[in-house]
């Protein structure tokens, strides 16, 4: 007598779901955690804050955009995976910050993650029409970000931030529009040593080789590179 097979109960994994395991299994074994971001959790702490977390929009502006009279940096359109990382070093001490530190120690990995994207998936800085901006083989802001100074080895700006400064993920952020006493802020700690969890050491390579002017006139600049009547 031939026996019948019930294919409904051992019917063969589809492709999708034989994907599927592998794609956790490579997770498991390089100790990566598959679990995807929330961006709507993401927005909710934001706006809201939660147990020991203020909510970002106090410092970082209702849209992710910054506030240029105190220097809390834009967040908005910046890339996920440089966002995370810098959540991760302010929580680990690797960037020191008294505000964000007790923050992002709060934060859980999930958390951290959801921030991440929430942020990530906002509108970023977008030129206003250019009104006159100043012009780059003249002045020294435009000059250091376009082309660099090669006199002193340090590179320009775009070179590794991209084109206008929108930022190359997953390392390099956008920093067209960020507010100058941010921009400044970060130049000095580069050359201080106050901070150092960039790529390599290569902001800290180029701020050492920056002048208090070279620094002022670059962080001038790049808070909007299309404003009219700059005085560098």
């Amino acid at each position: 007598m031939k026996t019948r097979l019930h294919p409904s109960s051992h019917a063969a994994p589809s492709a999708s779901s034989l994907m599927l395991g592998i794609a956790l299994i490579a997770c498991a074994s390089l100790g990566l955690n598959p679990v995807h971001a929330d961006s709507r959790a993401g927005a909710a702490l934001a706006q809201q804050g939660g147990p020991g977390i203020s909510a970002c929009v106090s410092c970082h502006g209702a849209r992710g955009e910054g506030q240029a009279a105190t220097g809390f940096p834009r967040l908005a359109g910046q890339p996920q995976a440089y966002l995370l990382k810098q959540l991760q070093a302010f929580a680990e001490g690797t960037r020191k910050n008294p505000v964000m530190e007790p923050i992002a120690r709060a934060l859980n990995a999930q958390q951290m993650r959801d921030l991440a994207d929430h942020y990530a998936g906002l509108p970023g800085w977008s030129a206003p029409l250019k009104t006159g901006a100043s012009d780059p083989a003249t002045a020294p802001g435009p000059r250091l970000a376009t082309t660099g100074n090669w006199d002193k080895n340090i590179p320009a700006c775009f070179a590794c931030h991209g084109p206008d400064g929108a930022g190359i993920p997953p390392h390099f952020p956008a920093i067209t529009g960020q507010p100058r006493a941010y921009t400044r802020t970060q130049l000095k700690a580069w050359q201080a040593g106050t901070r150092s969890n960039d790529p390599q050491g290569l902001m800290k390579s180029v701020a050492d080789r920056m002048t208090d002017a070279d620094i002022e006139a670059v962080s001038l600049y790049l808070e909007n590179p299309t404003a009219a009547g700059r005085s560098e």
